[in-house]
């Protein structure tokens, strides 16, 4: 059996996929070492991992990209921060891999001085990818602010447009650090993000067919492996749950700090005379002065699989993970995208028909009680994301490319 490095962004949101992935090479036999956030650290122990904590000074290079105005200075802020953490990966991975001397690695897409580390070296690799990645695939709308797909001469061209006007800065932005990181370790520059990205042998991404657009292809090196959804505490059912006897309503804000606090109250105004409760989690902290009606609790943390087990609908900020989570249950979702990969979350549930869209610029009470409503009636386009999800292979799936492509077993 194989020893494994697995190394990962500062984030919980992409800890808990790759730890999905990772636990079903861990019952195969191979030998688990990771490196995340600290705070994360508690949690990867638990499932069996050797886990350290990242170079502090990674984690010190904050996400603030919350302080966007807009969807395209958000992402420019993102593309900064990775690129800041980046020279820093290099020698943390560098030192990990001289302590655990690995057979192979796995590693967080997002993690740009870490992959160059090892295009650039001779350990077997591959990349994650929690989120619908930066790659371009024909007939798909660039990545970034949420287009729809558009089909035709008229799309082709828009698309263009968007690629030139929007994201090309951006990429320039990104390409800054990450090319002077590539030339430190000995590579040759790249000029784009998908040029980038493609150097991964392998890339296992944390989604499916038809949450992902049915016309999307990104190639022999690329496959989806459904949402890699753990299950922390899915066996313990809190008191204060089972005795909550209504149709439940989950609402979900991000696990990393961004301006969606007022999703909570909106949510809670929005459903305060209908007929089922509101369960809200806000892992970046709860809200102070809300007032919680009486068929509303508010928690910083809850396991999500127990409530959605009785769901009606998911309100979700549009992380990929608890959007994906709640449609793997078959539950409906209304989505309120704040940033990030949001706006592309909340586009790929509206196209596929299995929840609502509502822009977090327009959220009302009011609105918000509609797309609510609306959402409820789409339990069978839910049901049809999940049935997708399965039939991806999941994590037994991803693990057999990781033996075959990267272990070569």
């Amino acid at each position: 059996m194989a020893t494994i490095l697995a190394y990962t962004s500062p984030a919980l949101g992409h800890l808990l996929p790759m730890s999905a992935l990772l636990s079903e090479l861990a019952d195969r036999g191979h030998v688990i070492h990771l490196r995340t956030l600290s705070s994360g650290l508690k949690t990867a122990r638990s499932f069996g991992f050797t886990a350290e904590a990242i170079d502090p000074d990674i984690e010190a290079i904050t996400q603030d990209d919350w302080q966007g105005s807009n969807p395209i200075a958000a992402l420019r802020i993102s593309a900064s921060v990775f690129g800041r953490r980046a020279g820093r990966e290099v020698d943390d991975l560098a030192d990990a891999i001289a302590t655990v001397k690995p057979d192979a690695l796995l590693l967080d897409v997002n993690c740009w001085g870490a992959v160059c580390v090892a295009e650039a070296g001779g350990i077997p690799w591959a990349s994650f990818c929690p989120y619908t990645p930066l790659l371009r695939s024909p007939g798909v709308p660039p990545f970034g602010i949420g287009l729809r797909p558009l089909p035709g001469v008229l799309g082709r061209a828009r698309d263009a447009a968007a690629t030139t006007l929007l994201l090309a800065p951006l990429e320039r932005v990104g390409r800054r650090p990450l090319n002077a990181v590539r030339t430190r370790v000995g590579l040759e520059p790249v000029k784009s993000m998908d040029e980038f990205l493609r150097r991964a042998p392998l890339m296992l991404v944390a989604s499916g067919k038809p949450f992902q657009y049915l016309q999307t292809d990104w190639g022999d090196t690329v496959h989806m492996i459904g949402p890699c959804a753990v299950r922390p505490g899915a066996d313990v059912v809190p008191d204060w749950l089972s005795a909550i006897d209504q149709p439940i309503v989950l609402v979900t804000t991000s696990s990393e700090k961004q301006g969606d606090t007022e999703l909570i109250s909106t949510a809670m105004a929005a459903l305060a005379d209908e007929p089922v409760h509101v369960v809200a989690t806000m892992p970046a902290g709860e809200p102070t002065g809300v007032r919680t009606p009486a068929n509303a609790t508010v928690c910083k943390y809850v396991a999500h699989d127990v409530v959605l087990d009785r769901a009606v609908c998911a309100i979700t900020h549009g992380g990929m993970g608890a959007t994906q989570k709640a449609l793997d249950h078959g539950v409906p979702v209304c989505v309120v995208p704040f940033g990030r990969d949001q706006f592309e979350v909340a586009r790929r549930v509206e196209v596929a028909r299995c929840g609502t869209r509502l822009p977090a610029r327009r959220l009302s009470v009011q609105g918000l009680h509609a797309k609510v409503r609306e959402a409820m009636t789409m339990t069978e386009g839910a049901r049809r994301v999940a049935e997708g999800f399965a039939a991806t292979g999941g994590v037994a799936r991803g693990a057999d490319l990781f033996e075959q492509r990267v272990l070569a077993v």
